[in-house]
């Protein structure tokens, strides 16, 4: 059995300002967008499109933002609506921990519609570049969680070699900000690199990634302790699980309705 080392929160004091752990993971996040951007717009198809180095740099401050904001309202009103409603100042206490992907997800693409809207892109082309990018920030996050010792596993089997002592959790637990750091991140990451390096139909790129993220998602839920389940048709899921299943629905169709719309475009005129 493992047992989670516990890291101090903190990793900088200077006088009275402190500079968390879970803060640097955001800083690494935002610093991999930037690394994997420019590596993206020199692939063929993308430099086709014409991206540059300064409209990366304008997506970034408007991605902060989406991140940060919906991240954050994404738990406020999907996890802890309780908690945070009698404790409001906590709302601005990101350091504290607790930004809700989904909400991210939802603030990013609302960034993004004003980015393309600002710049005159079309957003299936903005969510197709940058949909490759934001996988491994995602895993950077989840080891914040981890150093928090956020996020805490089900119980583990007897015997599983990787069980880990949680803190303030008498039995070993699955480590599960490991697993969604390793599977929504790094997994998706892969997948998802290796399918943009070539050029798809427009929105394909960004369906593929909805697709892959929620499905992975679905499954790392059953490791971590949901923060509210329901039974549906003799089936118990968790929020996080039903926060998915419009992405992978939603996924599935667009990159349906993405390649048939390629389809009908490429086939020959036929005669009158």
């Amino acid at each position: 059995m493992l047992i989670h080392p516990m890291p101090d929160p903190v990793a900088v004091s200077l006088g009275p300002l402190q500079v968390h752990w879970y803060g640097l993971m955001y800083v690494l996040a935002f610093a991999l967008f930037i690394a994997l951007g420019r590596l993206r717009i020199r692939q063929p198809h993308i430099a086709a499109q014409r991206w540059s180095k300064e409209d990366l740099d304008d997506m970034l401050f408007y991605g902060v933002l989406g991140v940060v904001i919906g991240g954050r309202l994404g738990e406020v009103l999907f996890y802890r609506p309780a908690f945070f409603l009698a404790n409001p100042l906590e709302i601005l206490a990101v350091w504290h921990g607790g930004m809700s992907f989904h909400g991210g997800f939802l603030g990013v693409m609302l960034a993004m519609c004003l980015w393309a809207r600002k710049s005159g892109r079309n957003l299936f082309d903005v969510y197709d570049f940058i949909a490759p990018l934001v996988p491994l920030g995602y895993a950077a996050g989840r080891i914040g969680n981890f150093i928090n010792a956020e996020l805490p596993g089900r119980p583990a089997p007897e015997g599983l070699a990787w069980a880990m002592q949680w803190p303030g959790i008498a039995l070993p637990v699955h480590p599960s900000p490991l697993y969604q750091a390793l599977v929504d991140g790094l997994l998706v990451f892969v997948i998802l690199w290796l399918f943009a390096r070539k050029s798809r139909p427009r929105m394909a790129v960004g369906a593929m990634f909805t697709l892959l993220y929620g499905c992975a998602r679905f499954f790392t839920e059953y490791f971590r302790v949901p923060d509210y389940e329901v039974t549906f048709a003799g089936m118990t899921i968790s929020s996080g699980q039903m926060l998915s299943l419009p992405m992978i629905a939603g996924g599935l169709l667009l990159l349906l309705w993405a390649y048939r719309r390629n389809a009908r475009g490429s086939a020959p005129a036929r005669a009158a």
